[in-house]
């Protein structure tokens, strides 16, 4: 399911436009963007949690010449699934 099929099914379910569910989930996404860059965690009781993780700085390997290289600290997105979610998805 991509964006706009999305939209459409909540447009569908919900009875409302397409354009104020595009607005609509257009915001959502704004907002957890912005909060979990922020630093903070978005919490959706039975979905899931966002938050962001940081990754220590470490020492790999080149691909192609197999010598060591420094990789730096990153922090990234991550998506812990809910209870409820996990359950549905195992059935």
């Amino acid at each position: 399911m991509n964006r706009q099929e999305l939209i459409d099914a909540i447009a569908a379910q919900t009875e409302t436009s397409k354009a104020a569910t595009g607005r609509l989930l257009d915001t959502l996404i704004q907002i957890i963007q912005s909060e979990v860059a922020r630093g903070g965690v978005v919490k959706l009781n039975g979905f899931g949690t966002f938050e962001k993780t940081s990754a220590a700085a470490r020492t790999g390997r080149h691909p192609l010449t197999g010598g060591p290289i420094k990789i730096p600290s990153t922090c990234k997105p991550k998506f812990t699934p809910g209870t409820a979610f996990k359950e549905l998805v195992k059935d």
